[in-house]
């Protein structure tokens, strides 16, 4: 059993399960299905979410603009159903996933071509991104009854019990699963976060995968924008505002490393769970906005800790071992 519980997704999954326990005993019905399917339901975004940032962190890169890419879409597409009723949902969430991947595009060429800093690039367009979203709409909001019904309840309609948005977001991890485990693009996404050196004797252009996991981050910002508007009904400047931050949250927390090369699907997921869980029980249980931000950073610190100690422990089994088989040799030879 200890064994098992040294793998960082098993150990993950049982603190969620301990939690869940502990604060159905202060609130009633907490562990209820309907509750616990209510929770996976407004945790979906930030799943979306984490998993795009995932894809570039992997890279060994960061994308801090992910959230002003929702924004920018997500007010984009919320004037077009505003000003063009007719137009087919299907056109909407395509415009928004195009736009979004073309945002994301721009700060991939700026790391990829530029050598820019991604940390640089990323905090620059966050800023212009939600500038151009307050020049889009001159700081208007777009309400729920400027919305066609269409637009509003397909991510609410219920689906063998679950709202579509919960399906589209187990449709999002199943996909990312499939791309980083079984295509070129994830071996090549692991590769040059890993060992950009090694990857280049590879024959992997770590530039242009970089490239790649921004299209594809920013794409999914793009899906994000249209499910956040629809989800909330109303499109405005700040939507997901500090949401970036919250993505890079539960990548860390799910083990993914900063430094990259390093990390799961399975624990991005269980890392947006584990927010998603605390978000929605520390105000059931009477805890302050101010005191849950200050849990939600001790647990990023905490977890950020956890990482680097794993991976120092990792560098020394290494270095042990073949000093190990160094001393092997000489014996042999002696």
């Amino acid at each position: 059993m200890p064994r098992i519980l040294k793998k960082r997704e098993t150990l993950l999954f049982v603190i969620i399960i301990v939690m869940i326990a502990c604060f159905a005993t202060r609130a009633a019905g907490f562990a209820e299905p309907a509750n616990l399917a209510n929770i996976f339901n407004d945790t979906s975004i930030l799943i979306i979410l984490a998993l795009a940032q995932m894809t570039v962190i992997l890279t060994k890169s960061i994308d801090l603009s992910v959230a002003a890419n929702l924004a920018f879409t997500g007010m984009a597409i919320a004037m077009l159903n505003a000003a063009y009723p007719d137009l087919p949902l299907i056109v909407l969430v395509v415009t928004a996933v195009v736009m979004g991947a073309v945002l994301g595009a721009i700060n991939g060429y700026l790391v990829w071509a530029l050598e820019i800093p991604p940390i640089v690039v990323t905090l620059g367009t966050l800023t212009i991104y939600r500038g151009m979203a307050f020049v889009l709409s001159g700081g208007a909001w777009v309400n729920a009854h400027q919305f066609t019904p269409i637009f509003l309840n397909v991510p609410r309609t219920l689906l063998l019990g679950l709202p579509v948005l919960s399906w589209i977001a187990i449709a999002i991890v199943l996909m990312m699963y499939f791309v980083l485990r079984y295509t070129r693009f994830g071996r090549s996404t692991y590769a040059s976060g890993g060992n950009p050196v090694a990857a280049v004797y590879a024959g992997i252009d770590v530039g242009w995968t970089r490239f790649l996991a921004f299209v594809l981050s920013g794409a999914l910002a793009g899906l994000s924008s249209y499910l956040w508007v629809s989800r909330y009904a109303v499109a405005y400047v700040d939507i997901a505002n500090g949401f970036e931050l919250d993505s890079v949250a539960a990548c860390v927390i799910g083990g993914i490393s900063i430094a990259g090369g390093v990390g799961s699907v399975a624990g991005t997921l269980l890392g947006a769970l584990f927010l998603g869980v605390i978000k929605n029980a520390l105000p059931v249980i009477g805890i302050s906005p101010f005191t849950q931000m200050a849990i939600s950073g001790t647990v990023i610190i905490l977890a950020v800790a956890f990482n680097a100690r794993r991976e120092r422990n990792r560098g020394r089994i290494i270095l042990r071992d073949q000093a190990a088989k160094e001393t092997s040799g000489k014996e042999v030879a002696a």
